[in-house]
């Protein structure tokens, strides 16, 4: 025990002594000591024997942010702001916005509040006017008495507001209760924590008292590397892909021409997707030609006018300077649509199963569900005469795996497979259907073109990897999971994966 320790030690025996309890919490704030250094404090009492009794409490401690904290010294945003305005003239608003820190909120509550107005000054610009002479900071008064607000329900409601905005937070603070025990004193012994050399020597140690051991006591946590949540739930996914006899494909391939990502897969060169707003485009090198031309040639037909699929295309001159552009591949679907051409180079076709995890990249706005960049899940199984339920068998065996074994499914449209379903089931939490991947069964204009065989159908799903990591693992913030923005304790601490199979 430390002398500091000693000494709050001895403290908590003194009031206790005079008292028939002692609050952790509240004695620490009484006496100007450390909460966790009375917390050590009573825990080496505790060592002692019957000598005090302690139980421990767990209470909600609602305290105020930095922000709130502003407030409390300052006033509200919108008080703030109403003192800015010119009480006679009024303020031009944007002038107004520049004086204020967090100003739209400001502005925002005191509109609210009915505390100012917009209208046209004598110069004939908008202006912000006063609507009351005077005003109560109702903001800045409950957070100054928030200790006697916390306990009358008569405030919940701006609590609630006081919360939303970000100006109390909630703590939870764990103490003791400590009380007298049977063996109970003021003067304690000092027991020894360690068995020494000269103790033994000297035999001094028959008439010492020591400290009991505590074999439950965790050792120093060890220094290792961790797996992120989406690498713990890609490798169960692997693991459930290769279980079925499905081969990897090969990822590594950031980059893409257009032609793999677009226009192999029957994708015209007009579609939305292509465009700048869905797609990030490289600006050096710029173009590639990393494509068969012959097989470029049966694309350029299958577009125009449908080539020998029996398919009258989609009527455009097709263009292969628009094929040729270089991309950040938006889909994981270009490499199957690799994979899919070397099969159909084959002497004789062999019917396989591929699938594929990887990083895929669009040009989304990024909020709390979507990514600029993201994981994509893909599964393919090319054999003959595959039909629409061979598809379904093989989506109720891949998810049941995932431990979703309720699944229902809705017509779509993509622009390379058809007939297109997506796939939903059902999360009892939320209590509704949620869509959970994509499917479909490639178009003969995508397969005919890569040689294979007429009678080959090719059945595909996809999904992306951030969605059940984020179910499996409670995040409700996609932002949370992935980027600059992680806790990098939260990987540290969450357990292993395991899906319920």
């Amino acid at each position: 025990m430390s002398n500091f320790t000693e000494e709050a030690a001895s403290r908590i025996l003194k009031c206790l002594a005079e008292e028939s309890s002692v609050n952790s919490y509240e004695f620490s704030h009484r006496a100007n000591i450390d909460h966790q250094v009375i917390v050590g404090a009573i825990k080496s009492l505790l060592v002692l024997g019957e000598v005090i009794d302690a139980q421990q409490l767990q209470t909600d401690n609602w305290e105020l942010t930095v922000e709130g904290q502003d407030v409390v010294s300052n006033g509200s945003y919108e008080a703030r702001l109403w003192g800015e305005v010119d009480a006679i003239q009024g303020t031009l608003q944007q002038e107004l916005m520049n004086k204020v820190p967090n100003s739209t909120i400001g502005f925002n509550k005191a509109m609210a509040c009915g505390w100012i107005c917009i209208g046209k000054g004598i110069d004939g610009e908008l202006r912000v006017f006063r609507k009351v002479e005077s005003i109560t900071d109702t903001t800045r008064v409950l957070l100054c008495q928030l200790s006697v607000v916390l306990n009358d329900t008569a405030y919940a409601e701006q609590l609630k507001e006081l919360k939303k905005r970000k100006l109390i937070d909630k703590s939870v603070i764990k103490h003791y209760v400590v009380t007298k025990g049977s063996q109970f004193t003021v003067d304690i012994d000092r027991l020894e924590s360690e068995l020494t050399s000269e103790m033994i020597q000297s035999g001094s140690w028959k008439s010492m008292r020591f400290k009991a051991y505590n074999f439950d006591a965790q050792g120093p946590p060890i220094d290792s590397g961790h797996l992120h949540p989406l690498m713990k739930v890609r490798a169960e996914i692997r693991e459930i892909f290769l279980e079925m006899g499905f081969t990897e494909m090969p990822t590594n391939n950031f980059v893409e021409s257009s032609f793999w990502n677009f226009d192999a897969l029957f994708q015209p060169q007009q579609h939305p997707a292509r465009d700048c707003h869905d797609t990030f485009f490289l600006k050096d090198p710029m173009y590639s030609r990393d494509f068969p031309l012959d097989f470029a040639e049966k694309v350029k037909a299958v577009h125009e006018n449908g080539g020998d699929t029996g398919s009258i295309g989609y009527k455009y001159n097709w263009r292969s300077e628009e094929a040729e552009k270089n991309i950040l591949r938006t889909h994981t679907t270009a490499i199957s649509a690799r994979m899919l051409y070397h099969l159909g180079q084959q002497k004789t076709f062999t019917p396989a199963k591929y699938f594929s995890i990887d990083r895929v990249f669009r040009n989304e706005a990024v909020d709390a569900t979507h990514l600029a960049e993201f994981h994509q899940i893909e599964g393919l199984v090319a054999d003959y005469n595959l039909t629409l339920g061979d598809l379904m068998g093989s989506l109720h065996n891949f998810f049941s795996k995932m431990g979703i074994t309720t699944l229902r499914f809705k017509p779509a449209y993509n622009p390379y497979t058809e007939p297109s379903m997506e796939v939903f089931s059902y999360h009892s939490g939320l209590k509704k259907w949620v869509e959970v991947g994509n499917s479909g069964v490639f178009r003969p204009e995508m397969l005919v073109p890569m040689g294979l065989p007429k009678d080959v159908c090719v059945i595909a799903w996809g999904l992306s990897l951030e969605r059940p990591t984020m179910i499996k693992y409670g995040i409700d913030n996609i932002r949370d999971l992935v980027g600059h923005k992680v806790n990098l304790q939260m990987v540290c601490n969450n357990p292993l994966c395991r899906l319920e199979k």
